[in-house]
């Protein structure tokens, strides 16, 4: 369905595009006849293509927008703070809420980390986290599911540790490995043992398929991806990103 969207949406523009150019000429007192003179003129005038195109995404960009925000009105911003799919940390009460949805061997999700890490150190007492593991295996391979398994075995057995060992693993450069995993889950205070124990539960792999489900459910495709007071920010952030978006409460 996504793939058939796009492809409308591209006709779409490309029709926009031809119908702008067919205007500007028009104004400009040169009546478009044929598909060459149209060609011909685009080529001449390269910029209209260019502020054609951007105008074109700018669309797209709000037409997802919408969609996420339709997606997010329709399951509640309650579902994405299920102990079922997500571990949750912060006062229930709380005047903001910030989502998380990553994916370990993701290096814009690692690139966001001091923000994610500095926003936590900061509005702890006010503010709802929700971590929410997004293995994107087709991308990343099957070492994004075994660390998501581990990250949803840690909030299981071990949620007092789990930060520690998030971060931890989150901070790795390289594509990450089971061995890399004990090793963090140890320098974060871990019972490593029962950690592998649970890793191999059938109710671990159910718990991280259930968390991908539902990112696909609310229209997610990419890590990271953040909700915050209830809206939706695609790819990485930074501090000056989360202030922004944390003011951004209309």
């Amino acid at each position: 369905m996504q793939n058939i969207v796009s492809t409308l949406v591209t006709a779409i523009c490309g029709a926009m595009i031809a119908v702008a150019a067919v205007i500007v000429m028009t104004n400009a007192g040169v009546m478009p006849v044929n598909e060459i003179q149209l060609h011909n003129y685009l080529i001449t005038h390269p910029q209209l293509v260019n502020e054609m195109a951007a105008g074109a995404q700018k669309l797209e960009d709000a037409r997802a927008a919408a969609e996420n925000q339709a997606a997010i009105a329709k399951v509640g911003l309650r579902a994405f703070f299920d102990p079922k799919v997500a571990f949750v940390t912060g006062p229930e009460n709380a005047a903001n809420t910030v989502v998380e949805f990553y994916d370990y061997d993701c290096p814009f999700c690692r690139a966001s980390l001091p923000a994610v890490k500095k926003l936590y150190e900061q509005r702890q007492k006010d503010t709802r986290f929700a971590f929410v593991e997004f293995p994107l295996k087709e991308l990343h391979g099957e070492s994004a599911v075994t660390a998501a398994k581990a990250s949803a075995a840690a909030a299981r057995t071990q949620p007092d540790k789990f930060l520690a060992f998030h971060y931890a693993m989150m901070g790795r450069q390289e594509q990450i490995t089971e061995a890399m995993i004990l090793e963090d889950a140890r320098k974060a205070g871990m019972d490593v043992a029962r950690l592998q124990a649970e890793m191999a539960k059938p109710e671990t792999a159910a718990a991280v398929q259930a968390s991908y489900d539902f990112a696909k459910k609310v229209g997610l495709d990419g890590t990271p991806t953040f909700v915050i007071n209830g809206k939706m920010y695609p790819g990485a952030m930074d501090d000056a990103g989360f202030a922004a978006a944390l003011k951004n409460k209309s």
